[in-house]
């Protein structure tokens, strides 16, 4: 298990029945990066994959 396995794990296991929207999402992931700067390329990068996701691979 890697070690970001384990704050998936969390998220599922504490957060996991809720439903949320994507703005709610874009703004917990904004907040985090003006509180850890240090991730926001980590976060932006994980936001455009979550963007693009269901693209097809051309």
């Amino acid at each position: 298990m890697y070690d970001t396995d384990r704050g998936i794990e969390e998220l599922e296991q504490r957060r996991g029945d809720e439903e949320v929207s994507l703005a709610w999402l874009s703004g917990q992931l904004r907040t985090f990066t003006d509180l850890y700067p240090e991730f926001e390329t980590a976060v932006d990068r994980l936001a455009t994959w979550l963007a693009r996701s269901d693209d097809d691979d051309d």
